[in-house]
């Protein structure tokens, strides 16, 4: 009976070790703001950099690199995430979404040897830590561009969904309004545009209702641009049979329903910059340290997915679509990204609801 005890015991302490080893060896690490590494949206499209970059480099997830979700959505406890993947050895850690504003600053302070990536964080420059770089985007861009696709494919009654009016949202709504616009003036139609803002990234029954009354007053496709708030929208859009516009990943797949996305690209230069990192020690190299690094079309990371089984419209092509990008790379067609003031439409009726 003593042996077989000892030997339990042993088998403890083997366990117990080994935890501690794969805790130890946890080098990258991802904490979500509210929602899953799979949620079709933001944080999934955090997490396959963090994959595609572990891939790329013959890394294991959990013994490698892991990711943590806060327990509920407050301050306290994405620092108490970020502080447990640090005690599992955590070197680099990501952290997408504005949620993080506050919570960055706590940590980057409190652990002054670890890098952390954030994405769209909003950092006064009189503060920003240099053991923080964070990525930001064009969202505008592909705003501009699904609402000139949707116009261009017939639409002219549209509606703008956003979750909480931080910048990358009401950048993507207020370059959504540009593209429906200029769109409208070249064919000489006047669309009407519903504009709302959830003021939450999760999906209820008071989102679905609104969406609900805009099908049933005439609105054809609505741009959800907010986490898992687009579910309450494909559920009116169900029920209307009416149309939607993904954001940020390319939401096709979730439902026919979704005729295109306006996308940031997050997992391509998400993935540059963790082997930059991982090159340089761990720690992101001086240029790019303690600021802001923007991403836009110009490198491929904001716009409509184009692949065919993505390509859902019927009458906008895709060479119609690339003509469009080019002016506004070559710079002919200017997209604003001002955040504190509407754009002016000429041709466009837009009903903000807030």
């Amino acid at each position: 009976m003593k042996k077989a005890l000892l030997v339990f015991i042993s088998l403890v302490i083997m366990l117990s070790v080994s935890a501690a080893a794969l805790a130890e060896g946890i080098t990258f690490a991802l904490v979500t703001d509210v929602g899953n590494i799979d949620d079709q949206t933001f944080n999934q499209s955090a997490w396959e950099g963090l994959v595609a970059f572990a891939d790329a480099n013959g890394l294991v997830k959990d013994t490698d690199y892991s990711y943590y979700k806060p327990f509920e959505d407050s301050d306290a406890a994405r620092i108490e995430s970020i502080t447990a993947a640090v005690d599992n050895g955590a070197k680099v850690i990501v952290l997408p979404g504005y949620l993080f504003n506050a919570a960055v600053l706590t940590a980057a302070a409190t652990f002054p040897d670890v890098t952390f990536i954030g994405i769209d964080l909003t950092i006064d420059p009189a503060v920003y830590p240099t053991n923080v770089t964070n990525m930001v985007f064009k969202e505008e861009q592909s705003g501009f561009f699904a609402g000139y696709a949707a116009v261009k494919e017939g639409f002219t009654k549209l509606g703008f969904l956003g979750g909480i009016d931080v910048p990358a949202v009401v950048k993507y709504g207020y370059g959504y309004i540009q593209g429906i616009d200029m769109a409208a003036q070249e064919l000489g139609v006047t669309p009407e545009v519903k504009y709302w803002y959830s003021g939450t990234f999760g999906p209820n029954d008071e989102i679905k209702a609104k969406m609900d009354s805009w099908y049933a007053e005439g609105t054809q496709i609505v741009f959800s641009c907010g986490g898992g708030i687009f579910l309450s929208c494909l559920s009116a859009a169900d029920t209307a049979n009416g149309y939607m516009i993904g954001v940020d990943t390319n939401q096709g797949g979730v439902s026919p329903r979704i005729i295109t996305s306006a996308m940031k690209l997050i997992p391509a230069p998400l993935k540059v910059l963790l082997q930059s990192v991982k090159d340089n020690n761990l720690v992101v190299p001086a240029e790019s340290a303690g600021k802001d690094l923007l991403f836009s079309t110009l490198d491929g990371a904001c716009g409509l997915p184009t692949d065919a089984a993505s390509w859902r419209f019927t009458k906008f092509t895709v060479d119609e679509y690339q003509a469009i990008v080019n002016k506004v790379l070559n710079g002919e067609v200017v997209i604003s990204n001002v955040t504190d003031v509407a754009p002016a439409t000429v041709v466009t009726t837009v009903d903000f609801q807030n």
